[in-house]
């Protein structure tokens, strides 16, 4: 009987796979995902076959995920970070409600919201908010309003995607509806490319924070009213000292 693993790869370096991912991997019989992800994968597991497709390619790949498990292999689907953070595990099992009873079982990663935000210090120590400003699949006015409530209720946020080479305006965009309403001396972060070449990350305020060179590889941080920069690392204090 086949089966359809969904794992997160987390950063991409080995080091950040989970023992279960790992344990998953080594039993598969097919390794699917993104062409980015599986030529992250492909060197620890070379005699693998492999199915990728590029972006805009995710339906493609969960089909085939789901028909190659069907015919009996054991299957595993790449993601970044989490499977279940805009990862894959959605539109697969939305998918699966269609087909066989396939077995699919879900891994968890660390998604960029925990890695990015280790190497800032702990940007997320109180109530936060992750929102994608990528509007291929979300329309920018609905991104705009959960911009405005995560800011008018004061979470720290958290943002994928803030910028592509078809969105470069995508982070300023969202620094200006931030703005409306949070200091623009609110402490903000970006790291970027974690656990591979080119990592980086720096501390900033919101209003710097707007003219970021940020890119695909990026995720923003914006803290709430509480954040502070402590000895050059960004921290939300839960409030245990008060």
């Amino acid at each position: 009987m086949g089966k359809l693993t969904i794992l997160g790869i987390g950063p991409g370096d080995a080091k950040y796979l989970t023992q279960q991912a790992k344990d998953a991997l080594q039993e598969a019989d097919l390794l699917c995902g993104y062409t980015l992800y599986v030529d992250l994968i492909r060197p620890l597991y070379p005699d693998k076959p492999v199915f990728s497709t590029g972006m805009t390619g995710e339906m493609e790949r969960c089909s085939y995920c789901l028909q190659q498990a069907a015919a009996g292999k054991k299957v595993v689907l790449l993601c970044s970070g989490d499977a279940g953070v805009y990862g894959m595990a959605s539109p697969v099992l939305e998918l699966a409600e269609e087909t066989s009873e396939t077995e699919i079982i879900v891994i968890p990663g660390i998604t960029a919201a925990l890695s990015c935000g280790a190497l800032l210090g702990a940007p997320l120590g109180h109530d936060f908010c992750v929102i994608s400003l990528s509007d291929r699949l979300t329309d920018w006015a609905v991104i705009e309003k959960r911009l405005r409530c995560a800011a008018e209720g004061d979470f720290a946020i958290c943002l994928y995607n803030p910028a592509s080479r078809h969105r470069p305006e995508a982070l300023k965009k969202a620094c200006d509806v931030l703005l409306a309403c949070r200091d623009p001396g609110t402490v903000c972060g970006v790291a970027r490319c974690i656990g591979r070449e080119g990592e980086s990350y720096a501390i900033l305020t919101l209003d710097k924070l707007r003219d970021y060179p940020a890119d695909m590889f990026s995720t923003a941080f914006i803290g709430s009213s509480r954040t502070r920069e402590i000895s050059g690392r960004m921290v939300t204090p839960r409030g245990y000292k008060t």
